[in-house]
């Protein structure tokens, strides 16, 4: 069985996420651009993202699940969107992120003890605005989700060609 539109679609979103969550790791540990809560939230997005879409690609011989996965995937970008936005339009300007939702969720996950050089929250929302290319890091991080989530609703509306 060869691969169809959804499953080369998948395996772009799992690429580009796994990418993504690559960067932001240079950028933290070379360059020592510290994560704030919405930074690490959007990180856990991207590989939600990647595991989600290689599962789809593994399991693509049923054609339901094909479908099931792209629209997780949608919902998952579609989060990521929210996430980016609200960092660069709310987040970047508070001072501190402590007991956002991003907060929250990152240390009920317990990711942050798990793999603290992925996802451990080390700076201040207003402290991690910084730009890439004369573009906010989460403009960056907006852009990307939004493609993700063309690619994954674009999979959810193919055809099994």
């Amino acid at each position: 069985m060869s691969f169809t539109r959804a499953d080369r679609l998948h395996v772009y979103i799992a690429v580009l996420s796994l990418a993504a969550v690559g960067i932001a790791l240079i950028s933290q540990h070379v360059f020592e651009m510290q994560p704030c809560a919405w930074c690490v939230l959007q990180r856990m997005a991207f590989v939600a993202l990647a595991v989600v879409c290689l599962l789809g690609v593994l399991l693509r011989r049923v054609p339901v699940l094909t479908r099931v996965i792209s629209f997780i995937a949608l919902l998952l970008a579609g989060s990521g969107v929210v996430a980016a936005f609200y960092q660069h339009n709310v987040a970047s300007k508070m001072l501190t992120c402590a007991q956002t939702f991003a907060d929250r969720f990152v240390s009920a996950s317990k990711l942050d003890g798990i793999l603290p050089d992925v996802f451990a929250i080390q700076a201040t929302c207003a402290d991690s605005a910084v730009d890439l290319l004369g573009y906010r890091y989460e403009l960056w991080s907006l852009a990307l989700f939004s493609l993700l989530s063309l690619f994954a609703l674009v999979a959810l509306l193919s055809r099994n060609d």
